[in-house]
């Protein structure tokens, strides 16, 4: 489904280049649900948009259902986000001249086999599963952070996506509302096969995923298993 391989990536700067991506290769497969962690600075929302095909790496390779995404125009990079990509973004990208209903609809405006009216349903109808459609017609000035994630999580479902990108879901959300979409989210992942990738900090929403890879300074791996915890071990025996 999703393959980087010895992906990096950096940007100028003085007195030498920040190296934000070094030399990173991992695959996701179709419908499992992977949990990105790391520090602050470490790299994680630069590799989300490279997997979303929203920025090129310096080298290597980034596989997407089979399209090397290294090789496409923006042109086609745009069709394909449109067709099978949904992204959620930490600072959310609406856009403040269009009202809650419009920026939902955004992605399916490029498809000309869909009508107004249907974007406009399936729109509305998203905004009721994040509890948003008392909200429709306002603008992004006029709700607040917490809504403004909601919107964009609902954004990212109207075009049905094979796989969902999410950089920190939840960081803008009340404990019900972060629940709220964590279902969504998990439903997506389980009844419907999406695959869905997640940069998160909250442990919580990490110890959901099927798989947690760590990036640090740029870098890539798997956390190493915790030690095993003798006395619980011992206590497990005797109660045997």
């Amino acid at each position: 489904m999703l393959e980087f391989s010895k992906v990096s990536k950096s940007f100028p700067s003085t007195p030498e280049s920040i190296h934000v991506l070094k030399n990173v290769s991992f695959r996701v497969e179709s419908g499992e649900f992977v949990a990105i962690i790391g520090p602050s600075g470490s790299g994680k929302s630069t590799l989300l948009g490279m997997a979303a095909g929203l920025d090129q790496p310096d080298t290597g390779n980034i596989h997407f259902d089979g399209i090397d995404l290294t090789k496409k125009s923006e042109k086609d990079l745009a069709k394909l986000r449109s067709e099978k990509i949904g992204f959620i973004f930490q600072n959310f990208q609406l856009l403040p001249g269009l009202n809650a209903i419009e920026n939902v609809g955004i992605p399916l405006y490029l498809n000309r086999n869909i009508e107004e009216r249907e974007i406009h349903e399936r729109a509305k109808s998203l905004l009721k599963t994040v509890s948003m459609d008392h909200r429709a017609n306002h603008f992004p000035k006029q709700l607040s952070g917490g809504e403004e994630q909601r919107v964009a999580i609902a954004r990212a479902f109207i075009n049905q996506p094979k796989i969902i990108f999410a950089d920190e879901p939840t960081a803008n959300l009340d404990s019900k509302n972060s629940a709220a979409v964590l279902d969504l989210l998990l439903h997506r992942n389980k009844a419907e096969n999406t695959t869905l990738v997640i940069v998160t900090h909250d442990p919580a929403v990490a110890k959901l995923a099927d798989r947690i890879l760590e990036m640090k300074d740029g870098e890539l791996f798997l956390p190493k298993p915790k030690k095993p915890n003798k006395k619980a071990m011992i206590a497990k025996k005797k109660r045997r």
